[in-house]
């Protein structure tokens, strides 16, 4: 039998197991991406008015910092500038999360195991996954291939290969973590954590070179991608340097995977005490997430400043450019120019926060099929006080993210610091509202639970897009954040404020209602 003995059917298991995860993923990032041609052309329609955009970006670094250098003035050029860099990181997170899932997960579970017994190579999980990754990336890449070619065939060619490529980059890197560690949920946040360096390295070098030829952003895959230079006379070599990484990577976590037994790792986790700190599940569940909490914590503060400093200098780049000041408007109010720039990044803050709750839920699940939750519940520990435990770490998380957001944005823009404070946390009912669906989906239909990212997906997707397209207001609706005041600068109505916090509370009543009526699943 060789190494990659059932390599197939595992490989058809695994994208039957991601037959909702990798479409939302790929339909999200995709539907990013195409929807920009039109936006950019109703914002730059003259070149007068790029080129004044790409002086503005050239003059400033933290706007560099954000998006990148722009090479061009063609639509395709700023499409690839505007998005390429977090079409990358989004397909940089599919790949690294459907990797660790068929990997260490199923190592973790036990589930690798008893499918080792059969007729399977020793490598034919880790085949699987990076093809199941790869699969996802090329349909990725194909999508956005096609639906820009009416900007240049050979641009969009290029930028897809690009997208593609940083996906592979961190899915490859994903299996080499996922053979030191023994823990899916460690491999999953150090993977994550060389991600968001990658992303502050090519931050870091924007901000010094507007050409993107500083070292620090050829350091990282995502500094690459915008020097793959799409629709500006494309540099192919680059794709050697991807190829390269990739082909090393999956290398190196082939070698690794042939040198330990199932379940094992390189570096093992060192076993915890079994009373004082862990002796409650409350407890137990604040170990098991705390690390997820911290990172996504210093991320949303580090953001806020960022955008926090840009606040002012969103005058001058907007200009005389109308449309733009009306996508602001409409994603932020019609209070004038910075307060409307601040409500709309206080909005997507809080998209972006209905991630973190999700995530923090669906934990729950994992811990449930992963039969780690049935030892818990065997002691003097009732479901909802299992349960307890996790949903106030994602729900009290998602305060706490969109405070230090808040603190964030009053450091970076340096005044009114409460009426900030107060438009991020008007945000956290609205985030409460997708954390309560993921309960309600989890404790009522467990099979279905991943839904709750597709729903989360399509809510980003409203509110990032929406307004940028003009999307009819019954559209917009669909998302909770929708219907919440915009502040600052707006007037406060709490009649929305109330009806979904009200809502969400009854999500979750439903959820934990379900949880305590059906068995556990395996």
């Amino acid at each position: 039998m060789t190494s990659l003995a059932g390599t197939g059917v595992l490989l058809r298991f695994s994208l039957r197991r991601d037959r909702l995860m990798i479409p939302v993923w790929v339909a999200v990032n995709a539907l990013m991406v195409l929807s920009m041609p039109a936006s950019l052309k109703g914002l730059y329609g003259t070149n007068a008015e790029r080129a004044d955009l790409i002086h503005q970006v050239e003059t400033s670094a933290s706007f560099r910092a954000l998006i990148g250098p722009v090479f061009d003035t063609d639509l395709g050029a700023l499409t690839a500038w505007r998005v390429g860099v977090y079409a990358g990181l989004v397909a940089a997170a599919m790949s690294l999360l459907i990797v660790v899932r068929h990997t260490r997960d199923e190592e973790e579970s036990g589930r690798q195991e008893l499918v080792a017994s059969g007729m399977v190579g020793r490598r034919a999980s880790l085949t699987a996954a990076l093809l199941a990754a790869g699969i996802a990336n090329a349909v990725l890449a194909a999508l956005v291939t096609a639906g820009l070619a009416g900007q240049g065939v050979v641009g969009a060619l290029a930028l897809g290969l690009g997208i593609a490529a940083v996906g592979m980059v961190f899915a490859t890197m994903a299996a080499i973590v996922a053979q030191l560690t023994e823990s899916a949920r460690l491999a999953r946040g150090l993977t994550s954590g060389v991600l968001g360096a990658a992303f502050v390295l090519r931050a870091a070098g924007d901000s010094a070179s507007d050409d993107g030829s500083s070292v620090l952003t050829w350091l990282s895959p995502l500094g690459w991608l915008e020097n793959l230079r799409p629709y500006a006379d494309e540099r192919w070599w680059v794709l050697a340097l991807f190829a390269a990484a990739i082909l090393l990577q999956a290398g190196g976590a082939y070698e690794l995977a042939g040198r330990r037994d199932v379940g094992m790792s390189f570096f093992p986790t060192r076993p915890g005490p079994a009373t004082g700190r862990l002796s409650t599940a409350s407890a137990l569940a604040w170990r098991l997430q705390r690390g997820s909490v911290y990172g996504w914590s210093l991320a949303f503060f580090v953001v806020g400043v960022v955008y926090g400093g840009l606040t002012d200098g969103v005058a001058d780049l907007v200009g005389d450019n109308e449309n733009a000041r009306e996508i602001f408007e409409r994603m932020g109010g019609q209070s004038g120019l910075e307060d409307a720039f601040l409500a709309s990044m206080v909005g997507m803050m809080g998209l972006i926060a209905a991630l973190y709750a999700v995530q923090s839920v669906l934990r729950l699940h994992g811990e449930e099929t992963s039969g780690r939750a049935e030892p818990v519940l065997a002691n003097a520990v009732s479901r909802l006080g299992w349960a307890a435990g996790h949903l106030v770490v994602a729900f009290g998380g998602a305060v706490l993210l969109m405070l230090l957001t808040g603190l964030g944005f009053a450091v970076g823009y340096g005044k009114e610091v409460g009426p900030i404070l107060g438009a991020c946390l008007v945000q956290v009912p609205a985030v409460w509202v997708i954390g309560g669906l993921a309960v309600a989906l989890y404790g009522l239909l467990p099979r279905a639970a991943m839904a709750a990212w597709g729903v989360a997906g399509a809510v980003l997707l409203i509110g990032w897009v929406g307004p940028a397209l003009d999307a009819p207001q019954a559209v917009l609706d669909l998302s909770p954040f929708g219907h919440l005041p915009k502040l600052p600068g707006g007037e406060m109505s709490w009649g929305p404020v109330m009806l979904l916090t009200g809502i969400a509370v009854a999500l979750l009543a439903a959820g934990l209602a379900g949880l305590r009526r059906r068995d556990l699943t395996t």
